[in-house]
């Protein structure tokens, strides 16, 4: 009896070791309507089956001769930031607010969850911490130091200006959040000491501090070197609480938003990225020009729409300031109503 006992402590205590504190195994379930990611051996694909994109070489050679930091004209200015209000920030335990960091990077508090979406805090982006990427012109808009607690990230994709190395190992140091990835990311921050993963596909779900997060598609692709191409899952992503967040990613428009807004909707707030749509012909199979982003709102059946993913990185030759432009220019045409079309400056935050 005595060493069956001590065996069993014995199997406690590695458990424990194993899982570490806070680690527990919250199991994915699937939600209907959602399908799970297609692939071809190790390679994931998108659902469109017309789908094809240029090659590498196109692009970076597109990246190379047209970026916006290249381009006389199209200086690039740092966006008009708000100073956060740090201390409402670290308080605030039950309403729900959104506060744009710059680029992906979004602090989003929902039911006292706070959730980081694409981190990024580096000054640059790219290989080799940014040594063959590009410059940020807009700063982080919070202080990393400042940031209240942070409960989730959600990674998107592995692209650089998306999973960022040493901030993920800065937030996992200081916060040990629960990070929330699609298929293959979690092997990949294993291998730098992360462990706290939750890992889905497309159409699962996990339930954490209360909010139910589902994996949900996106049109784009991944990797972080020319033998990874493919080689881990992109998604979006839905945060499902008192009220109901989805957070696009890096996606060209497909009819998986209104599958998602079918499934998923209506949405209290959708942040869909509106930038680096240009040159056209290269952007159109994995970003999304502004007018598509509000196809993809409406498509969503959402209440708010937030415009992302622009005025941060030197991505794309489109002015650095075109495209809320745009977005103004399209609510105007279609008559939708402005008041639910937000283009927030750096640092501000606003209830949802």
């Amino acid at each position: 009896m005595v060493v069956r006992t001590a065996r069993h402590l014995l199997l406690i205590l590695v458990l424990i070791l194993l899982v570490g504190p806070g680690h527990a195994w919250p199991q994915p379930t699937a939600i209907a309507g959602l399908p799970p990611a297609p692939r071809v051996g190790s390679t994931f694909r998108n659902l469109d089956p017309e789908y094809h994109r240029a090659s590498i070489w196109a692009r970076a050679r597109a990246l190379i001769v047209g970026g916006t930091w290249l381009v006389g004209e199209r200086h690039v200015h740092p966006l008009a930031s708000v100073k956060p209000d740090v201390a409402a920030l670290r308080a605030n335990s039950s309403e729900a607010t959104v506060t744009w960091v710059g680029h992906s990077t979004l602090l989003v508090q929902l039911d006292g969850v706070n959730i980081l979406t694409d981190p990024i805090w580096a000054s640059r982006s790219g290989p080799f911490s940014g040594f063959v990427g590009v410059g940020r012109y807009t700063p982080p808009a919070i202080a990393f130091d400042d940031l209240p607690r942070i409960d989730v990230v959600l990674i998107s994709h592995d692209h650089y200006d998306h999973l960022d190395e040493p901030t993920v190992r800065h937030l996992a140091q200081q916060f040990n959040p629960r990070f929330v990835v699609p298929l293959g990311i979690k092997k990949w921050l294993a291998a730098r000491g992360i462990t706290n993963v939750v890992e889905l596909d497309w159409g699962e779900s996990v339930t954490i501090d209360g909010l139910t997060i589902v994996c949900t598609p996106a049109q784009h692709g991944s990797g972080r070197s020319l033998l990874d191409q493919g080689h881990r899952l992109w998604s979006s992503w839905a945060v499902l609480g008192s009220k109901r967040f989805y957070f696009a990613g890096d996606t060209g428009y497909y009819t998986h938003f209104k599958e998602i807004g079918e499934a998923l909707g209506p949405f209290d707030l959708a942040a869909l990225p509106i930038g680096s749509y240009t040159p056209r012909a290269l952007a159109k199979p994995v970003h999304m020009s502004p007018e598509e982003a509000l196809e993809a709102w409406t498509d969503l059946h959402a209440k708010k729409f937030l415009g992302i993913h622009w005025g941060t990185f030197a991505l794309a030759r489109e002015a650095y300031d075109e495209p809320p432009h745009r977005v103004a220019e399209e609510v105007e045409r279609r008559h939708l109503d402005a008041k639910n079309v937000w283009i927030l400056p750096p640092g501000l935050t606003e209830p949802w």
